[in-house]
């Protein structure tokens, strides 16, 4: 039970009805709410149509009388009413509205009740029985504006939360403030009660403030009551609806006014560690800067300490939000509570493959292989899966498992053309032999259209290459094509290069193809500094010394602007730096230095400049 009081210093800001409003969203959202009427003085909850009750029932000023005369605290359940249109919603009204209600409610001495008949008592007594009685998710208190004893209740000792609303100007500044710090100083009291503070900046006019005068105004009240995070604000709203009572969330819930009602909700759900959407929430900003930022307090390590561990107690079961902890924990480096969230998350069904594969990367920095290993083959057993947590999975698997990771649901799942790319992000993180599996795979699928499985074969080659198996890379290309002339401009290039690399000597045939291409409206890479270095290469070997001159110039100044990018000189993604060593020495083999080899064909591929 989370119990949030609705204050203002001042009436006319709207604070019952978004309390209303508040309390029908939250049942709508399937949480069970108890509203109290404690502004005696001028009550009015059980006059809104949906909130009547659906039988006479009297209320608090009753309760309290029924005490002060029996000596003993009354049953709630006689005092409290289903209300007649909502299921879960339940409210405890001022009184009975007969003719002594006045006298009555003026006969109650408040201050005497404290201090001479254990009136704290009694209303400990209160909260406990609608927790045991009622059982609410959720008590909305409706709470008398001003400096009075009823105030000091419903904002001291009721409640968890307070929501203060407040019109901007000085009369609610000054008399927020003594309130406020009241209600902080609880923290500081024998109980050490800590109370939740959000503030509701209501009833605003929706005009230009080319003065700054409401953005003035908001920041004093920022800075005097010491809130950084920015208040909610419920703008004022012209609508002859408001005179009926209509409940705006339920019957116009697309109008701003509904929405600015929903944001008052969900920051009392945010602020409730026992709600389950409320955790999460709390979870999720723990993780942004912005939000730590905005609220240090809130976010502080100690604070979240304690907070994640009630979470955790409250929660046990939760497979959901065990995992959303053991995230923090495996960013905050703490493995071993990592480790053991994920496991509770994984014992609790929770279906989520992501788990499994947080799990496999916190085991893996714990150094169990095989355990990251078997988690991250059930994350590629599925296919509801997005394909970076493929490609993180995969990262995590055994090399034994090569064979059959093309086959995997995760894996099968995806269109060929993202296959593909997933191939060459692998090839180019040392997975070369997951990324030939799944090129294999493609490139043989005759179900595959032809471009599909054409990609996947120059992607293909690219890997023998980059692995010196040149053998495999040329005889992958002759079964495919049989004929060079056949060739699109990247194989006859590729074909040519592993070739050179293989026989030790270089044949022309594959080259003149390169450079004959080139002039094709269909090639697309013309901007890339990697197709630049092709040229360059390419109408070298045919003679054509000075174009291959102006094109190593060319894939200079094309690299400027990259941070990596492939290079066909080691048939690598290298930096800009690389790379241009790379050009380099192209150019000076093209210049006649016979010394000079491309890289990927000396052994070792040593990486001089790295």
């Amino acid at each position: 039970m989370y119990v949030v009081t609705f204050y203002s210093f001042k009436g006319g800001v709207g604070r019952t009805m978004a309390l209303v409003n508040t309390a029908v969203h939250l049942a709508q959202h399937n949480r069970r709410v108890l509203l109290v009427d404690f502004d005696l003085e001028a009550p009015g909850l059980d006059v809104f149509p949906l909130l009547r009750p659906k039988s006479h029932t009297p209320g608090v000023v009753e309760y309290v009388q029924s005490y002060i005369k029996e000596n003993r605290a009354p049953d709630v359940s006689e005092f409290v009413a289903e209300t007649s249109e909502l299921s879960d919603v339940f409210i405890m009204p001022s009184g009975t509205w007969k003719t002594d209600y006045s006298s009555s409610f003026s006969q109650i001495d408040w201050q005497a009740l404290y201090s001479e008949r254990d009136g704290y008592l009694l209303l400990e007594d209160l909260k406990a029985q609608w927790e045991q009685t009622i059982q609410p998710d959720y008590v909305l208190v409706d709470s008398r504006t001003g400096y009075t004893d009823i105030g000091g209740i419903c904002t001291r000792q009721l409640p968890n939360a307070v929501i203060a609303f407040f019109f901007p100007n000085e009369q609610n500044l000054r008399g927020l403030t003594k309130v406020v710090n009241d209600i902080r100083s609880e923290e500081h009291s024998p109980r050490k009660k800590t109370i939740e503070l959000h503030f509701v900046m209501s009833n605003v006019p929706d005009l230009d403030d080319e003065d700054n005068v409401l953005l003035t105004m908001k920041e004093r009240f920022q800075h005097e009551l010491r809130f950084p995070e920015e208040p909610l604000i419920v703008h004022r709203y012209e609508s002859l609806s408001l005179l009926n009572q209509k409940v705006f969330v339920k019957e116009r819930p697309k109008s701003r006014l509904a929405s600015e009602y929903v944001n008052v909700a969900k920051k009392i759900v945010e602020g409730n560690l026992a709600d389950r959407e409320g955790a999460l929430r709390y979870i999720k900003n723990a993780k942004q800067p912005r939000h730590r930022l905005a609220d240090p307090e809130r976010y502080s390590p100690m604070k979240l300490l304690d907070s994640f561990k009630e979470i955790e107690s409250l929660h046990q079961s939760d497979g959901e939000i065990l995992y959303q902890l053991g995230t923090f924990a495996a960013r905050e480096r703490r493995l071993e509570d990592a480790k053991s969230l994920f496991t509770r998350s994984v014992d609790s069904r929770y279906r989520d493959p992501s788990v499994h594969l947080r799990r496999a990367e916190v085991l893996q920095d714990l150094e169990d292989f095989d355990g990251a290993s078997k988690d991250a083959m059930v994350v590629l057993n599925n296919t509801d899966i997005e394909l970076h947590e493929i490609l993180g999975a995969l990262r995590l698997v055994s090399k034994d498992q090569t064979e059959t990771i093309a086959t995997l649901p995760a894996l099968k799942s995806l269109d060929p053309d993202y296959q593909i790319v997933l191939a060459g992000v692998l090839s180019h993180s040392g997975s070369m032999n997951f990324s030939n599996t799944i090129l294999q795979y493609i490139e043989a699928d005759d179900s595959c259209e032809s471009t599909s499985r054409e990609r996947a074969c120059s992607q293909l080659v690219l890997n023998y290459i980059g692995t010196q198996e040149f053998q495999l890379a040329t005889d992958i290309l002759t079964k495919r094509y049989r004929d060079i002339n056949n060739m699109n401009i990247r194989d006859a290039f590729n074909f040519g290069m592993a070739y050179w690399a293989s026989a030790g000597s270089i044949d022309r045939v594959p080259f003149e193809r390169v450079v004959s291409l080139d002039e094709s409206p269909q090639v697309d890479d013309r901007n890339d500094a990697n197709y630049f270095q092709c040229l360059a290469l390419s109408n070298w070997v045919v003679g054509n010394s000075e174009q291959a001159f102006e094109f190593t110039k060319t894939a200079l100044e094309s690299a400027q602007n990259e941070h990596r990018m492939f290079s066909y000189w080691r048939y690598k993604t290298i930096s800009t730096v690389q790379f241009k060593s790379d050009v380099e020495e192209l150019l000076q083999m093209i210049q006649g230095d016979n010394s000079i080899r491309p890289r990927f064909m000396q052994n070792g591929q040593l990486d001089l400049f790295q």
